[in-house]
């Protein structure tokens, strides 16, 4: 391991834990042994993340969502039929943190004496990574498990600091990838409550007009979770040359996602090859060079891995084994010309600063 950190700012690991019943306890390629022969979900047997793998790359802090659709009748999409049961979901995805954290793997941080104390903790050599829990910051992907907003209030009690109004298809506050138009009311009251409890709005997901109209009525911090550019690939789901202008003037930051359709054009879930459509690892590194040459310096680019997130490695970069590969980074940086200060500045110390002053 070379990077002593890294922050990454996306992962679903409740959802893997909860819903995908993987124990990320046990090494990667434990899990994928135990999944052999099964076919209810594509990716598996092909994980890519566990707490033993998030050590050995070094990753000693996440953004962890908690994660649960409400569908409505002709929704198609997975999800649940209330938002009353998704609301249930999360709590059960709350109660596997609350474990991992009583099992001294996981910490939750929730301000910011708490991240500075973790941070020092990571850096210090003098304790070996497999000694040190994951630190995690809880977010909330998609908002429609907010019954009402008084649900926002008691998720902040128990240390939500970020939330996504949308995620995929129709939403209860937003509408999200694939679709068009504005916020729902029940959305624009979120974000004056989110504002008042001085959360992080993350942008990630929302339609082109969600988001215009979320930065200019959002007067908090906001980032962008894990995107990519819409000038490199060409969808809605990616951020479009003048949003990513606007997200650097609001002194956010982007984290590059690793998902294969994110990192190609035209991807086919379930009959593309990574392998075969070249999609490696410097795919990503086109984008924190697009984002680079916008801003005109490497302030607002960062690691959203967003790995399984619903795919494994048939939908992973072919460079990429585990997550603990976040560190072959490193010398691909290298060779583009990235010298140590950007090094840090994407492993750690550009979501590190932004989390910092948010909370300050």
């Amino acid at each position: 391991m070379s990077r002593k950190l890294i922050i990454d700012a996306h992962l679903d690991l409740s959802m893997n834990a909860i819903e995908w019943n993987r124990n990320l306890r046990e090494p990667v390629q434990a899990i994928r042994m135990s999944e052999s022969g099964m076919t209810d979900k594509l990716d598996r047997g092909l994980g890519t993340v566990a707490l033993p793998e998030l050590r050995q790359g070094g990753i000693g802090l996440v953004v962890a969502t908690q994660i649960a659709r409400y569908v409505g009748p002709g929704n198609n999409l997975p999800g649940w039929n209330s938002p009353e049961i998704a609301w249930g979901i999360t709590q059960a995805q709350l109660g596997w943190y609350r474990a991992m954290e009583e099992q001294g793997e996981m910490k939750q941080i929730s301000n910011r004496q708490a991240l500075d104390e973790h941070i020092a903790r990571w850096l210090d050599d003098s304790t070996e990574s497999t000694q040190k829990p994951i630190g995690y910051i809880l977010s909330l992907e998609g908002a429609d498990s907010l019954v009402n907003l008084s649900y926002l209030e008691k998720a902040y009690a128990y240390g939500l600091r970020a939330l996504g109004p949308a995620h995929y298809g129709p939403g209860r506050y937003a509408p999200g990838t694939g679709m068009a138009g504005p916020l729902t009311p029940a959305g624009l009251d979120l974000l004056s409550e989110m504002d008042n409890l001085n959360m992080i709005l993350d942008v990630t997901h929302l339609t082109d007009e969600g988001f215009s109209q979320a930065l200019s009525r959002y007067k908090g911090p906001v980032w962008a979770s894990h995107h990519n550019c819409r000038a490199l690939v060409h969808h809605q789901r990616q951020l479009t040359d003048d949003q990513i202008k606007q997200l650097i003037e609001r002194d956010s930051v982007i984290g590059g996602v690793l998902d294969t359709w994110m990192l190609a054009n035209d991807w086919q879930r379930g009959k593309d090859d990574p392998k075969t459509r070249g999609v490696n690892l410097e795919k990503l590194i086109d984008h924190y060079d697009h984002i680079c040459q916008m801003a005109g310096n490497t302030d607002h680019i960062a690691i959203g891995s967003d790995l399984d997130g619903g795919y494994g490695k048939e939908q992973s970069p072919y460079d990429l084994d585990t997550i603990a590969d976040l560190q072959n980074l490193e010398g691909l940086l290298r060779k583009r010309g990235y010298a140590d200060e950007d090094l840090d500045k994407i492993f750690y110390s550009n979501w590190l600063n932004f989390i910092r002053k948010a909370w300050s």
